[in-house]
């Protein structure tokens, strides 16, 4: 039986966690799903989603897709859109796709077909908290400051501040920050991650 690695809280005192767990808890009482169930068939046990949907707790990206297959959504669907096409002062608006020491905001509207646009921060030692693919076609990801540990297909690379990487969305992938400060990258996903639809898993 799988279970994230971490189970910290750094997220919930970012308020993260406050904001997805109540999401994927009312998600799978609209489907009548219980606890049991969805923690069964996604390899993790009935007390960690437990403290997962009480906001109590961080889940892995992985195991986020996971729950979201189970419960037939795609991860976009949890996601919060900007007010307006213009966001300022490093804005944005909060998403949830799970991982330990991240805060996301998305900066392109949803009404933008084409590109999705997504700033993360992530502090020392934060990250996916294991692999994973994206439905959706490329990921184009450029280092704003600090460093970023980014594994696509087995392969790792160390980017720096100013370094980019493009890769394909369906390729397994994870990212973690292994430098001691904090570091922030910019993330382009073409075309966005559906909001109608299950997410791919490896």
């Amino acid at each position: 039986m799988s279970q994230d690695a971490s189970t910290s809280v750094l997220a919930g005192v970012d308020g993260w966690m406050n904001r997805l767990g109540p999401k994927l808890r009312a998600l799978r009482k609209e489907r009548e799903l219980t606890l049991e169930a969805v923690a069964d068939r996604a390899g993790l046990t009935k007390g960690f989603l437990s403290l997962v949907e009480r906001g109590q707790t961080t889940i892995s990206v992985p195991n986020l897709l996971k729950v979201c297959e189970i419960l037939s959504v795609s991860v976009g669907s949890l996601f919060d859109y900007p007010d307006s096409a213009v966001v300022r002062g490093g804005g944005g608006a909060p998403v949830e796709m799970g991982g330990s020491g991240i805060r996301e905001y998305l900066l392109t509207p949803e009404t933008e077909r084409n590109l999705q646009v997504m700033r993360s921060v992530l502090r020392p030692g934060g990250g996916t908290g294991g692999a994973y693919i994206l439905e959706s076609e490329t990921i184009f990801v450029f280092v704003l400051r600090g460093c970023l540990r980014l594994t696509v297909d087995g392969q790792e690379s160390v980017l720096k501040t100013g370094d980019c990487y493009t890769f394909s969305a369906k390729a397994v992938h994870s990212w973690d920050n292994p430098g001691q400060d904090e570091s922030e990258v910019l993330w382009s996903i073409a075309p966005p991650i559906p909001r109608n639809s299950g997410p791919y898993r490896p």
